[in-house]
């Protein structure tokens, strides 16, 4: 398939996890990328792998200033947007009085900051281009968890500025759209792959017994972008196996 064949995507956090997944979702159907990430190395290592077009530029998304330089990177040689993927995140672990006050702003910063400067920036672009905006927000922006209060707290804020911001873009003809994974193996739970009993857990709780593999995020991610999905905007889509289907119980026997 090639239904991002002429369209511009830009794409942060695009260097690892699911934003390198969605990277390449889209170069295989033919999509010109503008990727940001603060790890510029692994961000050109994608890049020469893809056979697609690619412009790549440093971006720390808790920096409005780096966001602006991102988009502008896209409009300057390419001359527009279609496609805007906000990714880039940080997790955080622990309560809520725990730690320095910085781990919750960076978090904040990143997470949420992030996507609202992100959007900011490309959203006159986008209405151009009657294009899209698909946010990686988290099962965890849809419910709690336990000793990760500062993530939920990001997450739950970037589902409803989804729906906010989906709401105010439709008569522009933009559509805004979030995937809210469950567990899925990056680095960011590479940890958790050294605690068996913890991903036995995990997996005991989504009914289709395992944890998602970028992949399985970066297909919903690109189905959002495309044509397909032409009438679906302010959806939080959980991509997590089943596991928002429970309503907490255990199973019955």
């Amino acid at each position: 398939m090639v239904r991002f064949f002429n369209k511009v995507i830009v794409v942060t956090g695009a260097a690892s996890g699911i934003g390198e997944g969605a990277a390449r979702r889209f170069a295989e159907e033919g999509a010109t990328l503008v990727l940001g990430d603060i790890d510029k190395a692994s961000l050109d290592k994608l890049a020469a792998e893809l056979h697609a077009t690619v412009e790549t530029l440093e971006t720390d998304v808790s920096d409005r200033a780096a966001c602006e330089a991102l988009v502008q990177a896209a409009i300057d040689r390419f001359g527009r947007i279609d496609v805007l993927v906000n990714d880039a995140g940080v997790d955080h672990l622990g309560k809520v009085d725990e730690g320095d006050f910085a781990e919750f702003t960076k978090v904040i910063e990143t997470d949420l900051y992030g996507v609202v400067h992100m959007s900011r920036a490309a959203i006159a672009h986008l209405r151009q281009s009657k294009g899209c905006i698909i946010n990686v927000s988290s099962v965890s922006g849809l419910g709690g968890d336990w000793n990760h209060s500062f993530y939920c707290a990001a997450k739950g804020a970037v589902s409803n500025f989804t729906r906010a911001l989906a709401m105010d873009e439709a008569k522009h003809g933009v559509r805004v759209n979030a995937v809210n994974p469950s567990l899925t193996h990056t680095a960011l739970t590479a940890g958790m792959k050294e605690q068996p009993e913890l991903i036995a857990k995990f997996e005991e709780r989504i009914p289709l017994g395992r944890g998602a593999e970028p992949a399985d995020i970066s297909g919903v991610i690109a189905f959002l972008a495309s044509e397909d999905a032409h009438f679906v905007t302010g959806v939080n889509l959980p991509v997590d196996g089943g596991l928002t289907a429970s309503n907490g119980q255990p199973p019955l026997s």
